[in-house]
C-alpha cells in the first residue's frame, strides 16, 4: 500500500470494517443511508449523516457516563455536536484513532447495542 493510500485509508471507513469484522455476529449496513456495523441487526458504529459532524469522523454508541469520559479526557479524539447529545453516542475523529484504539472503541459500542439487545 503506497503512502498515500495508507493515509486514505486511516480515515475512511474500510478499516472499520477490518477491525469491526473481528467482533462476534457483526455484519456491514447501512444507517441513515451511510456505512454501519451492526450486531445482530442493530447499528454500533457508523458514518454519521448529520451536516454538525466533521468529515473523516465515525459515530460510535456507547453510554452517555461512557461517552462524556471519553469526551472530557481526549477532547482532540472524541467530540459531540448539539444533534448527538440526546443519543447514547460519540463522534470520534478517525484520522486521531490508532488501530489498537479503534478496535477498543468498536468493541464498546458492539457491547453496548449487544447488551441492550440481549436484555430485551
Amino acid at each position: 500500500m503506497r503512502r498515500s493510500d495508507a493515509m486514505t485509508d486511516r480515515s475512511g471507513f474500510g478499516r472499520v470494517e477490518r477491525l469491526g469484522l473481528r467482533l462476534a455476529d457483526v455484519e456491514v449496513g447501512t444507517s441513515y443511508g451511510a456505512s454501519a456495523l451492526k450486531v445482530r441487526g442493530r447499528m454500533f458504529a457508523c458514518i454519521p449523516t448529520h451536516r454538525s459532524a466533521e468529515p473523516g469522523s465515525l459515530a460510535v454508541r456507547m453510554s452517555l457516563v461512557e461517552r462524556d469520559l471519553r469526551v472530557g479526557h481526549h477532547p482532540d479524539i472524541y467530540y459531540l455536536k448539539p444533534h448527538y447529545e440526546p443519543h447514547p453516542v460519540v463522534l470520534a475523529r478517525l484520522a486521531k484513532l490508532a488501530d489498537d484504539e479503534l478496535a477498543e472503541l468498536l468493541e464498546t459500542g458492539w457491547e453496548f447495542e449487544r447488551g441492550r439487545h440481549e436484555h430485551r
